[in-house]
């Protein structure tokens, strides 16, 4: 059985970004481990622009912001296997993984960073009645077939949720010359970022249903149309709002799911509310040595937020390769959320060792207005921003100064809360 410093399972922007900052840290037997053909992960099918505003300054696209991190990780000569899929993985660090060059090969670990990224949710868990007739896609599915793959997968066009891919095919899927009928969603707000929903739909005339759902699927062989209904306060249809749209093609964009059945297999514990795992302020799990960075955590609403986080993975994973598992007194304090507030990212700081600033980041429930975010240190407000709008679809931060702590040295738990102005 081989050894590694580091092993960083996944090779999308966010295995990439642990690894250049593990590696700049002084780490150098590091290796990823990617299943996919080539690294880069999902951006390589994001062929739309809007990445890299905040890391370089520029917009990119998914694929050129790719390439600048799969360059990183050349110019540092990092190995990786490609084709490599990660099948076990034991809290005490040793992985086995299988690939076609290899066969089935079992690696031990110092660190390991998990970075495998998120999935999209099926039709499966959606419950919509109807046969299972083709021209049925995930939003994620469609973008892979006409950006890689360059087959069309129809003409006339609906899509169900207002998540950010499924806006992005909505443009995408307009400009190869299709008709894109109507964007519904469940919820009475959108799940994807501002900015999509006034450059793919409203600079293409698509209408937005919020608050509606497709209740019936027709056609057996191909789909031929489906049912929209408004749905009331409990997510559940109400009987004379139904619509009927004619379409060969439905598009679902239902939301993402950490992909974490390999973190499990550690037996760190998973949040309820993300999916993902359970981490402090320095992205390590509740398994000694296990880390996690990007989607694997939480979905993320920008890439650049993701290279940021899995930066400081790497970087922390570094740290504890050189020195070991500090077993000097803790001081650990929950953040709790409350309030509006679903979840925060990290959910654990530890006072006594973190660095002199922690980002915490978080999603609200609902769309607010004219509220304020604010921090709780034992019941003591010690900041308040106000915001005008604070939305599902965009993530939100705090930032945590080590200074702050000074005055409260027997500090129990920090809370995050959204409150009126």
């Amino acid at each position: 059985m081989t050894e590694h410093d580091i092993v960083i399972i996944g090779g999308g922007p966010a295995g990439l970004a642990a690894a250049t900052a593990a590696y700049d840290q002084g780490i150098k037997d590091i290796l990823i481990l990617e299943r996919d053909s080539s690294l880069g992960g999902i951006l390589n099918q994001c062929i739309h622009n809007g990445f890299g505003l905040h890391t370089f300054k520029e917009e990119l696209t998914g694929p050129e912001y790719a390439q600048r991190y799969v360059d990183m990780v050349r110019e540092r000569e990092i190995p990786y296997k490609l084709n490599a899929m990660v099948i076990d993985i034991t809290r005490d660090k040793e992985i086995t993984y299988i690939s076609r060059s290899d066969g089935m090969v079992s690696i031990k670990a110092k660190a390991i960073i998990l970075a495998m990224g998120c999935r999209e949710r099926p039709r499966g868990a959606l419950n919509i009645p109807g046969y299972r007739p083709a021209g049925i896609y995930s939003a994620g599915t469609a973008q892979r077939l006409m950006n890689i793959e360059g087959l069309s997968v129809g003409k006339e066009v609906v899509i169900l949720g207002s998540g950010d891919i499924g806006l992005i095919m909505a443009r995408r899927m307009t400009l190869e010359g299709a008709k894109v009928k109507v964007v519904a969603e469940l919820m009475p707000y959108s799940g994807g970022l501002k900015r999509n929903i006034v450059q793919c739909l409203d600079d293409y005339g698509i209408p937005l249903k919020l608050s509606h759902t497709v209740v019936n699927i027709e056609g057996k062989h191909r789909i031929t149309g489906i049912t929209l209904a408004e749905v009331d306060e409990n997510r559940r249809p109400i009987p004379g709002t139904e619509e009927h749209y004619s379409c060969d093609t439905l598009l679902l964009s239902v939301g993402l799911l950490p992909e974490n059945e390999l973190t499990r297999q550690t037996g760190a514990a998973l949040s309820p509310v993300t999916s993902g795992p359970v981490v402090n302020d320095h992205l390590e799990t509740e398994a000694e040595g296990i880390f996690a960075c990007g989607n694997v955590l939480h979905v993320h609403d920008l890439v650049d937020y993701v290279s940021q986080e899995a930066a400081l993975a790497g970087e922390n994973a570094a740290r504890y390769v050189k020195e070991g598992e500090n077993t000097s007194e803790r001081h650990e304090v929950p953040l709790k959320a409350e309030n509006g507030v679903r979840y925060t990212v990290p959910q654990m700081i530890d006072i006594s060792h973190m660095q002199d600033a922690v980002t915490v980041r978080f999603r609200v429930a609902d769309v607010y207005k004219d509220r304020s975010i604010c921090v709780y240190y034992d019941g003591v407000q010690v900041s308040k921003r106000k915001k005008k709008v604070l939305a599902p679809g965009e993530m939100e931060q705090v930032v945590l100064k080590k200074e702050s702590f000074s005055a409260y040295p027997d500090l129990k738990e920090i809370v995050i809360r959204t409150e009126e102005q």
